[in-house]
């Protein structure tokens, strides 16, 4: 009596490569879809918006002369920036539909160069949509010389559309010292010594 007869290597290799492919594709998927997840997460459960670019479709138009919004300023400073970092000022009135400018002062109170980036926040989440930066310190990474104080920039526009049940929004930044470009400008300022070779 004989056994089933065996398959194929031929097939058998085919049917392998097929479920090799098939896994490859379903973790490249799974890699790409982590972001918005993350991005998910920080808006469904902290209650925060991450967003570092600029609007492309908020722009000044229509403005509503009828509801005014309070825009509230926070920041602050990760443990290994030696900056202050704070708001200009602590809050603001405006108008939706309006563009606006506030400031954020920065005081690097190391005895070397550094460069941070600003991570900001818009609380709370639903309302993130409708806040848009037009200009903005955080779009790139700031270089401070040791003991440079600056005023750096922020223009924003609360879109019209804001729920109305909506009536105060926090704008925050936290600032992080940016480890690689620090290590890069400190090299920039001081260069390593190129060796003389002996006559």
């Amino acid at each position: 009596m004989s056994g089933p007869t065996p398959e194929p290597a031929p097939r058998r290799a085919t049917t392998g490569l097929t479920k090799m492919l098939v896994a490859a594709a379903i973790a490249f998927a799974f890699s790409f879809s982590l972001v918005p997840l993350y991005r998910i997460a920080c808006q469904k459960v902290f209650g925060i918006r991450i967003d570092n670019t600029a609007s492309e479709s908020r722009k000044p138009g229509v403005v509503d002369e009828d509801r005014i919004i309070t825009v509230q300023f926070d920041g602050g400073v990760n443990s290994k920036l030696p900056w202050a970092f704070k708001p200009g000022e602590m809050s603001m009135k405006v108008r939706p539909g309006q563009q606006y400018e506030t400031t954020y002062f920065a005081h690097n109170k190391s005895d070397r160069t550094i460069v941070g980036s600003a991570v900001p926040s818009v609380a709370p989440a639903r309302a993130s949509g409708f806040f848009s930066k037009t200009e903005c310190f955080c779009f790139t990474a700031q270089t401070m010389a040791a003991g440079e104080s600056r005023d750096m920039p922020v223009r924003f526009i609360v879109d019209p559309s804001l729920p109305k049940d909506i009536k105060t929004l926090t704008l925050s930044y936290t600032f992080f010292k940016n480890d690689s470009l620090t290590a890069e400008q400190a090299l920039a300022d001081h260069p390593a010594p190129v060796p003389v070779s002996a006559p």
